[in-house]
């Protein structure tokens, strides 16, 4: 990575400070959003990603508190937090989705999950863009990570856009739990990423935290 001045690292540093003060808001509309179609529709996959927005909201702030300190000795707890919450997203939506399917708990329509998850794409790819950029700038791996959670978000739109448009249009019940197991999945990989990188970091740097 090429060397950068002073203040071109405070630049970006307020930039990822901004992005991340906007995925803060915008996932605590998102979440409740979410959670309350999900609840209405009875939908897992919808109510994982409610709660998987509460999760970037946690890891966005973790964000906050590694780069406002801008110090090293928090890059390996800070991936190590935003790992545990991508296991945590991952076993509630694995757990949840095998019940439905067990169950065959059928999820209703969800008109304003639809809506949601295209808003959410439309908006999030340009921040997720924009995060990775900054980060690599940064040599930030926190900030790259969290962007790498910020595209499993897009991932998880696309894929509960086809299991709540299955279910509408042809009546496929089991496409919403199997969209969540999807959403599971994605977790449990960006999950092991970051507690890679964490690990990685710790290798680079035995004398940190």
């Amino acid at each position: 990575m090429p060397m950068i001045t002073g203040m071109e690292k405070d630049r970006l540093t307020r930039r990822g400070l901004r992005l991340a003060w906007f995925i803060v808001v915008w996932d605590l509309i998102e979440g409740a959003v979410a959670i309350t179609a999900g609840l209405i529709a009875n939908s897992t996959a919808l109510i994982g990603f409610g709660i998987d927005s509460a999760i970037e909201v946690f890891a966005a702030s973790v964000v906050i508190w590694q780069l406002r300190a801008g110090a090293a000795s928090r890059l390996r707890p800070a991936l190590r937090m935003i790992a545990l919450t991508f296991y945590a997203l991952a076993a509630y939506v694995v757990f949840e989705a095998v019940r439905d399917l067990i169950a065959q708990d059928k999820a209703g329509e969800s008109l304003a999950g639809i809506l949601l998850n295209v808003a959410a794409l439309i908006v999030m790819v340009p921040v997720a863009l924009a995060q990775r950029r900054t980060g690599q700038a940064l040599g930030n791996p926190v900030l790259v990570a969290q962007s790498t959670e910020t595209w499993m978000s897009n991932y998880l739109s696309i894929s509960l856009l086809a299991g709540l448009g299955l279910n509408t249009v042809l009546g496929w019940w089991w496409a919403d739990p199997v969209a969540a197991l999807v959403v599971a999945g994605f977790a449990a990989w960006s999950g092991h990423e970051a507690w890679k990188e964490a690990g990685e970091h710790q290798a680079e740097h035995p004398g940190g935290s």
